[in-house]
Parts: structure tokens; C-alpha cells; sequence
């Protein structure tokens, strides 16, 4: 289970020259998210989202509270933790002159996936979100769709527990979209527990058990 509790994160900004002047992205922060379950992140931009993501990441470290992943926390198990998540970066840049095969090849090197265990999962990863007909292209010649696709199985090919997904669909076709939403519903049914930011109303309520409402770096409500 994800658990975060009383999380902020404060930042500074220049006013001018001589002074700053620091802002809270998030305030008071509490929520828990199981495996099985996708709980969704909702709040129009600016709304604090991006940075609660990040900080469940383990990129950015709380200003206070605390986030724990199975009773971890992220300051004392820091390795342990980034091998049972997924981050999907809303704007993460793919290498594009190589395929998306060799890519998922080095990310599950980095990952430590057993060698005689990585063409498995990238065949089982390709099928499950329709890129095999594109998987030994050049990444540079794929459309937005099919990028954001290779994005996504980057971020899972060492088969973590959670999936911290943020604007996964932003700027897709409805196909495409259609193609990552059915993969999270079913990996949900893995049991796999999902946290997904969005900034649309249906999106939400067609895929997520909860959908925590941010506002201005604060949960205004969640159901």
C-alpha cells in the first residue's frame, strides 16, 4: 500500500533581484492507494498534481509528512522502493533512433530483470498494449500514440507493484487513448496498484475506484 500523510512541498520563487518568496505546490496531503485499486489524482493545471506525483516517485523529497510504499519509507530504502514503481512522466523524451524493442531491452538491463527473462516480458508488454507491429521501427517514426505506448512499457517492464501515471492520454487520439485506458483497467485485475493523473471528468470516472479532487495544492474531495 502507498500511504502519504501529511505531505507538503514548498518551493521559492524570485520576485526580483533581491528577494524570493517561497509557495506551497502541495499542502496537508493525505491519502492511501492498495493494490487492485486506481485511485485518481483529479485537478485542473496548476492544481499541485504533477508535484505530488513526482514526490511519490521518489524525485522530489517532501518539505513534511511523510510517504511510505509497504511500510518503506522513501529516505531509508530509497533502491528498494523505485523497483516496485512506475513513474510515467508527462513529459519524458524517448531516444528516437532506436526502436522501441532495443529501448525496452536497455531499461530492463537497468532494471535488473533476468536476462533469460526480458524477451518474455518485452513479447507480453507488446501484446498487451498492440505494439508489435511497430515494435522493431525507429521510435522517431512513430506517431504520438504509439510513442506514449513505448513510454508506458519503459516505465513497467520490470513488472512493478504500482504504476504512478501522470497525463497518460494527454494530447492522444481516441484510439490511442482507448488502448492505454483498456491496459490500465487490466492491469488493475493483476492487482496492480494505480495512482492516475487527469485533468478530465470522464476520464476519471470511467477508469478510477476514487478520485481525489486537488485544488491549489489541497484536497478539496475525495470519493
Amino acid at each position: 500500500m502507498i500511504e502519504v500523510k501529511n505531505v507538503s512541498k514548498k518551493f521559492q520563487k524570485k520576485i526580483n533581484k533581491k528577494e524570493k518568496q517561497e509557495f506551497y505546490a502541495d499542502v496537508d496531503i493525505s491519502f492511501t492507494a492498495k493494490e487492485g485499486e486506481i485511485v485518481g489524482i483529479l485537478g485542473p493545471n496548476g492544481a499541485g498534481k504533477t508535484t505530488l506525483l513526482r514526490m511519490l516517485a521518489g524525485i522530489m523529497i517532501p518539505t513534511s509528512g511523510s510517504i511510505k510504499i509497504d511500510d518503506k519509507n522513501y529516505q531509508d530504502n530509497p533502491n528498494d522502493i523505485k523497483r516496485e514503481i512506475a513513474y510515467l512522466s508527462g513529459n519524458t523524451k524517448l531516444y528516437k533512433d532506436i526502436s522501441p524493442y532495443e529501448l525496452l531491452s536497455m531499461c530492463a538491463s537497468y532494471y535488473d530483470v533476468p536476462k533469460n527473462e526480458i524477451e518474455s516480458r518485452i513479447k507480453t508488454i507488446s501484446e498487451e498494449l498492440n505494439m508489435t507491429s511497430f515494435l522493431h521501427q525507429r521510435i522517431e517514426n512513430l506517431s504520438t500514440g504509439q510513442m506514449q505506448r513505448v513510454n508506458i512499457s519503459r516505465c513497467i517492464i520490470h513488472n512493478p507493484k504500482y504504476y504512478i501515471l501522470d497525463e497518460a492520454t494527454s494530447g492522444l487520439d481516441i484510439i490511442s487513448s482507448k488502448t492505454i485506458l483498456d491496459f490500465i483497467k487490466e492491469e488493475k485485475i493483476k492487482n496492480k496498484g494505480i495512482i492516475y493523473s487527469t485533468h478530465y471528468m470522464e476520464e476519471a470516472e470511467n477508469i478510477c475506484d476514487r478520485v481525489i479532487l486537488i485544488h491549489n495544492g489541497k484536497i478539496i474531495k475525495e470519493g
